[in-house]
């Protein structure tokens, strides 16, 4: 996961991880094409049946390479939903703090307003540490630490811009 002009996005992404799969489940279908049945040793070459044929023709196999081929295609509304939770800190990149701290400025704030602003980023930073550096969707381990580094740093220069201004 990494962030994106103004959202998070995994890379690679689910449709890129899907097309590996499919890829995978293709070339391992398409290498048993030469491969023959072993109970067919006594058969002349030409009658032999390759072990791709019989693959084709059991159900259950069929079944499962549908499901393999789809697998990824079932966890995106729970990684939408996942990468959307990230939204919530969009204000980090989408703003510009020197323009918020303009706008704190005109309330006229003492130095007790400038205390709780600045303790507000270390409780927002607080919770960004306490997101799990690897969340489990499915078959995909989603790893955060960029996101929370690059959220971490952008806090950090809102908290930057808005320490220098007290002194003023």
């Amino acid at each position: 996961m990494r962030l994106d002009g103004s959202q998070s996005v995994l890379k690679p992404s689910l449709q890129e991880v899907q097309d590996a799969i499919n890829k995978a489940a293709s070339h391992v279908l398409k290498s048993t094409k030469k491969v023959q049945l072993w109970f067919q040793k006594d058969v002349p070459e030409e009658e032999k049946e390759p072990f791709y044929n019989w693959i084709a023709k059991d159900k259950e196999i069929v079944k499962v390479i549908l499901l393999l081929t789809g697998s990824i295609q079932g966890t995106k509304n729970s990684v939408s939903k996942f990468l959307e939770g990230f939204s919530t800190y969009s204000w980090l990149w989408t703003k510009k703090p020197e323009d918020d701290l303009k706008r704190f400025r005109q309330t006229e704030p003492d130095l007790d307003d400038f205390e709780e602003k600045l303790k507000d980023f270390d409780l927002k930073n607080g919770q960004i540490e306490e997101i799990q550096s690897t969340h489990q969707i499915g078959a995909l381990s989603l790893k955060t630490i960029g996101v929370k580094e690059a959220l971490s740093n952008y806090l950090f220069q809102w908290k930057l811009v808005f320490s220098k201004d007290i002194h003023k």
